[in-house]
């Protein structure tokens, strides 16, 4: 049984991108649906069996027309080609409150053969082409709609967070010894992980999020784990595998180093839990680059402009997302150029900013490479030949800088 595994496909996102000419609508639309076609193609390709969506189809939750038309059109391809396909409800998928559909609610209501969601936290029995496999649905879970359901109140958000983390734990835990161990299952879930990490390598613990352990959902009667919500792909656990397959494409810069993909498993329904897994892959997809280029100016730099140029011939731009930052002094600042800057960047798909950052000037005079025990007369020397002192004044404000040295022997280093 073949499983393809994806989330967080944000269609809508589109900072960073220009308008389409022909379409009139953002480019970065487009590179968001040609990775979702990645999956798609993938999926066809090699008759898989399902598809899991975790969560977060749209960036928000009411998607407008185009964007749901777009994501409806790859979901009929997979859906006619007899791959089933299961959407699970993501944060931005659901509405704020009780009641108001969520923007999968159309699939249902139409009938789409193939096509099913998971919008409440239960147990599915999707028939696919290679047998049955029991989903354990786990959606975002909104705390008004988790207060408003069990007829509570809670002002301290931690404590919230606790009776949701309880209670979900326990839900998962019931859902999964109900199981009939004799058929796969997986549990698809759009939720944080404590062991799991954000795109900046640090701890996913989000103060707004209820974050549930590892152990609540790596159980023995699952064969996979496969999840949603944080953009980073990971694995946190292998027996069962638990993954992260991560989003399609880079939403920021923070994810400017991530691998782009989604993941494929394929399991043995004839053997027993635990045992099930044939194989697993992260397969990458062409997912737009982002850049970002660093310069530093010094204090003598005759032409700032040129050195963010000449840095810029380092990379290959072509077609990326480009943010430059220039460290650079107070003295230089007026000198760099920002339009000469950008038209080096032309080739770009999107320059997003080009910074200049204030550096500390006493620093930057003294050099990149100077010791922090320099002692004071070296750095004074070497501050009067950034400035081009030379001369007689060389010489008299050394005799004096010494003078000072000799009064203050205490202070003989930087």
């Amino acid at each position: 049984m073949l499983i393809v595994h994806t989330a967080d496909v944000h269609i809508g996102v589109e900072n960073y991108g220009r308008p389409d000419p022909l379409t009139k609508t953002s480019s970065r639309l487009q590179d968001f649906l040609n990775t979702l076609d990645e999956v798609v193609d993938y999926s066809i390709s090699n008759q898989a069996d399902i598809i899991l969506f975790c969560g977060d189809a749209y960036k928000s939750r009411n998607p407008n027309q185009t964007h749901q038309r777009e994501f409806a059109a790859r979901i009929s391809r997979l859906a006619t080609n007899g791959i089933q396909v299961f959407l699970l409800a993501g944060n931005h998928d659901a509405p704020n409150i009780p009641g108001p559909a969520t923007a999968l609610d159309i699939f249902p209501t139409l009938g789409v053969g193939n096509v099913h969601t998971g919008d409440t936290l239960k147990t599915h029995l999707v028939e696919t082409r290679s047998g049955p496999l029991q989903i354990v649905s786990v959606p975002w879970i909104r705390k008004g709609q988790f207060m408003s359901s069990l007829g509570i109140g809670e002002n301290d958000p931690s404590k919230l967070n606790e009776s949701i983390e309880t209670l979900l734990t326990q839900a998962i835990q019931a859902n999964a010894e109900s199981l009939d161990p004799s058929i796969p299952a997986v549990l698809s879930g759009h939720l944080s992980v404590d062991s799991a990490k954000t795109s900046s390598e640090i701890s996913m613990m989000l103060g707004k999020d209820y974050v549930l352990l590892k152990s609540s959902i790596a159980l023995p009667q699952f064969d996979y784990v496969a999840l949603g919500h944080i953009h980073r792909h990971q694995e946190l656990n292998v027996s069962p595998r638990v993954v992260y397959p991560g989003s399609l494409q880079r939403i920021d810069f923070g994810e400017e180093k991530d691998t782009k993909g989604f993941c494929v498993i394929d399991i043995d329904p004839t053997e027993s839990p635990g045992k099930r897994e044939r194989s697993y892959k992260f397969v990458e997809v062409n997912a737009r680059k982002f850049l970002t280029i660093r310069s530093t100016i010094s204090y003598s730099d005759p032409n700032p402009t040129q050195t963010v140029i000449n840095e810029i011939t380092h990379y290959d731009v072509q077609e990326a997302i480009v943010q430059v930052l220039i460290d650079t002094p107070a003295s230089k600042y007026q000198d760099i150029d920002e339009k000469l800057i950008r038209y080096s960047l032309e080739e770009s798909h999107f320059v997003a900013t080009i910074r200049k950052n204030l550096m500390s000037e006493s620093r930057n005079r003294l050099g990149k490479n100077l010791s922090e025990t320099i002692e004071p007369l070296e750095a004074l020397e070497t501050y009067l030949t950034e400035r081009g002192v030379i001369g007689e004044k060389r010489e008299r404000l050394l005799n004096k800088g010494k003078l000072l040295i000799s009064e203050h022997p205490q202070s003989n280093t930087l």
